[in-house]
């Protein structure tokens, strides 16, 4: 059974939608397919086009279609946003570039799916409406540009019959809800070359960042840079154990900063804004500021029978005066602080975020992080939508 042309040109006026076009080589027989090129438009716009090959008239359907969709207004599909979304839709557009093929009952698909400036609007009470956070799903999606770029790929058997190709593709787009709801930065992480954006690791005591970590900001930045829609909440944490230990280091080498800059401003060599931060301690000099530390602390030191202090290794004047620095759970409390600080003020001054976008959470300072391989001593981050 073959036929040569079959013609179509109709108006499906419950849809608005106007199609036609041309269906040649229809057959029966296996190995021939017929050629498909409808064109159509939606309401007068929103260009419709499908062009492939097909033969459904064979014992297993064969099919190899593209089918493009562009500019479909969004807003008339709020009582459907409406009632499962729970948002009404302001504004928006949507095309589709989709690709199928069947053959032999196994589908292979691409679904590219681009949304132009798609925006919510009013809350609408739904019982219906999902749990979910769209809002934020739509936040962390759409870049600078307003576009959302979504690239759904699926597969599956025709003969299954729990398979539904709108089943599938509905179930994967709850599923990138759900990994916006349950681990946002997953997302941020594909656009930002595969890097953990959910926390920033310190090391022991220290609020400095590693070169390591800032490169990871700069990423962040990057990703941020290009969705707008996102805010930041920064919150630092430290380690009652850890933290102490290398808390007094680096109180100690604020001591011996302090000295050296002391005694270069002094000396008038220091130059025009010389601060402590920015002294540099060389290791040749390590032992003389040390030293000079070491001979104004209050503590109990060894002395010689005449009462001067007696002269001791650098390494024994160094335990000493760490064993003798207290460290106290506000300070600890500050460390953590200082940490959101140094993240904050390198996304607004290297990453060039605009601090409005940037908030400081509060929290315990204390608490373990979620996963185990995560520092303690870290800066961890959440998103929320404008």
């Amino acid at each position: 059974l073959s036929f040569s042309d079959y013609h179509l040109n109709r108006e499906f006026s419950t849809n608005m939608l106007n199609l036609g076009g041309r269906v040649s080589g229809l057959s029966s027989e296996a190995t021939a397919a017929a050629d498909i090129d409808l064109r159509g438009n939606l309401e007068n716009h929103s260009p419709l086009r499908i062009v492939g090959r097909i033969n459904p008239l064979r014992g297993d359907l064969f099919l190899d279609m593209s089918i493009n969709f562009s500019e479909i207004e969004l807003s008339p599909l709020t009582p459907y946003s409406g009632t499962y979304l729970g948002y009404a839709i302001d504004k928006g557009k949507l095309s589709l570039a989709l690709k199928y093929k069947v053959d032999q009952k196994k589908l292979n698909a691409e679904n590219k799916v681009f949304i132009d400036q798609f925006t919510f609007g009013d809350r609408i009470e739904s019982d219906k409406a999902t749990s979910l956070p769209v809002r934020l799903a739509v936040a962390l999606l759409k870049d600078k540009k307003g576009e959302i770029h979504l690239d759904l790929p699926l597969s599956g058997q025709t003969n299954d019959p729990k398979f539904s190709v709108w089943g599938v593709v509905g179930q994967m787009l709850k599923n990138l809800l759900v990994k916006v709801a349950t681990s946002p930065f997953a997302l941020l992480s594909s656009f930002g070359g595969g890097e953990d954006f959910s926390q920033i690791g310190f090391a022991s005591g220290s609020s400095h960042l590693t070169t390591t970590e800032a490169g990871k900001l700069a990423a962040l930045a990057k990703v941020l840079s290009e969705r707008p829609g996102i805010k930041l909440e920064v919150t630092g944490f430290a380690d009652r154990e850890r933290d102490q230990e290398g808390y007094r280091n680096e109180l100690l080498l604020k001591k011996l900063k302090n000295e050296k800059f002391i005694a270069t401003a002094k000396e008038k060599r220091g130059g025009v804004g010389l601060s402590q931060d920015s002294v540099v301690i060389a290791p040749e000099e390590y032992s003389k500021w040390l030293k000079t530390v070491y001979e104004k602390e209050k503590f109990p030191r060894p002395r010689t029978v005449i009462g001067t202090l007696k002269s001791i290794p650098d390494s024994e004047m160094k335990k000493l005066i760490l064993a003798n620095t207290v460290v106290s759970e506000q300070q600890l409390r500050t460390l953590a602080r200082e940490r959101a600080v140094s993240v904050v003020n390198y996304l607004v001054r290297e990453g060039k975020l605009p601090q409005e976008r940037i908030f400081e959470k509060s929290g315990d300072p204390f608490s373990p992080p979620a996963k185990e391989s995560t520092a303690i001593g870290r800066v961890e981050f959440g998103v929320v939508a404008n």
